[in-house]
């Protein structure tokens, strides 16, 4: 009897305390992310010493398809010229803002590039798609700014468009001022450049994350086409110059470059099974060693595909503590991922030694009322430095607040007892 007068008093202390305390938005949840777990099997992080590998270009990259992280680098985030690697965002932007079968008017500036050349005239015309072939098979520079002009209005509206691409996809290293790849400078100074590690990231978007990534690996890989202007009274038979295509299997598209300035230059995504690869090469050589980029190539994918493997990182089965809510009518709330088992997978490239970070993130307390499904923190994976993957961490419980009314009704329950 006396414990149960002891327990009706404190309910009516803590009712009058409640009663003098401010309203709390109902769907606001008071969260403290001062706690940090991390799963124990894997507290610390684990990166193998870094691989030297012998190449002959200057810089280099391989990134993983999937997560965007880097594998292996050499100057991957030197600045340098890129050449008519250029060509890949001139294409992927013309699919995804231009009609494919638009008719592009040759201007006379178009018509005056430099070789390499499909050979326009000033004033004809051509669908839109029939350039973009001759822009990448060929890697025709007349054609490229024709379909600039087309798409942007000028070429310099045109190189705007794809420095705002570029910083969308995560470029931070990347100038564009012409889209075929000649060397040039913009007014502010900044010449034509990007990096291994941009250049890749690059590719990655064409092949991987763009809406039009199946037009572009379908033109990418094309072996020849004919294409013929609007009269069809000229006509032009295109080949594809991207050799690697038939050198390697596990080629799935890719782009060459030469400038004097450039030097020899290539990008590739590359695939075999369920492992993929971005690969980028900056000046690798200079006339007359034009093959020093096939030989790295062969190299590069050798490492990549032999080093890494497809890992399953996901950890299953994780407990959560509970979480005390404050002023709740019940004392704490349990936590879930809200996954089913089918979706509780996480599979990404590793190489021996190399081990995940798991860093869970979650409320040391919430504060009433709180519902079901409310998303109160994260799970962080990271591999090699870089996230790879975050999912929420939602309540699997409910509690309303323990207002005066509440605690009231308690009383007289008790009371009633």
């Amino acid at each position: 009897m006396k414990r149960r007068i002891k327990n009706i008093a404190a309910a009516l202390l803590a009712g009058a305390v409640l009663a003098f305390l401010p309203l709390r938005s109902a769907c606001g949840a008071a969260v403290s992310f001062g706690q940090m777990e991390e799963a124990g099997n894997v507290r610390e992080e684990h990166a193998p010493a870094k691989t030297e590998l012998k190449l002959n270009a200057q810089s280099a990259v391989i990134l993983d398809l999937k997560t965007g992280r880097i594998l292996y680098g050499k100057e991957e985030n030197t600045k340098r010229p890129m050449a008519s690697t250029t060509k890949i965002m001139t294409c992927i932007l013309a699919l995804e803002q231009g009609n494919m079968d638009d008719l592009v008017e040759v201007s006379a500036l178009a018509a005056s590039m430099p070789d390499v050349q499909m050979g326009i005239r000033e004033g004809e015309r051509y669908r839109l798609e029939d350039l973009l072939y001759s822009l990448m098979l060929e890697s025709h520079n007349d054609s490229a700014v024709a379909v600039a002009e087309h798409i942007g209005g000028s070429v310099e509206g045109f190189a705007g468009m794809m420095n705002q691409k570029a910083r969308d996809i995560g470029c931070r290293d990347t100038f564009f001022v012409t889209p075929n790849g000649l060397d040039g400078e913009g007014e502010n100074g900044n010449i034509h450049s990007t990096t291994a590690a941009d250049l890749a990231l690059i590719m990655r978007y064409c092949v991987y994350q763009s809406p039009k990534r199946e037009e572009f690996l379908a033109i990418t890989r094309t072996q020849s086409r004919t294409v013929a202007d609007e009269t069809g009274k000229r006509s032009f038979y295109l080949a594809n110059h991207n050799a690697l295509l038939s050198m390697m299997p596990e080629a799935l598209s890719g782009k060459t470059g030469f400038t004097a300035g450039a030097g020899y230059c290539y990008v590739a995504a590359l695939e075999d099974g369920n492992k993929a690869f971005a690969v980028a090469l900056l000046g690798c050589g200079w006339p007359p060693h034009k093959t020093y980029k096939w030989e790295d190539m062969r190299v590069l994918a050798n490492y990549a595909f032999n080093s890494y493997e497809m890992c399953e990182i996901f950890e299953r089965g994780k407990e959560f503590p509970r979480i005390p809510v404050k002023n709740g009518r019940q004392d704490s709330v349990s936590l879930s991922l809200n996954l089913d088992r089918e979706e509780q997978t996480l599979k990404v490239l590793l190489k021996e030694g190399e081990k995940p970070v798991i860093r869970y993130e979650y409320p040391k307390e919430l504060e009433a009322p709180v519902e079901k499904g409310m998303a109160v923190g994260s799970v962080f994976y990271s591999v090699g430095g870089k996230q790879v993957a975050v999912y929420p961490i939602y309540t699997a419980e409910e509690t309303e607040k323990a207002d005066y009314l509440w605690y009231f009704r308690i009383c007289l329950d008790a009371f009633a007892v």
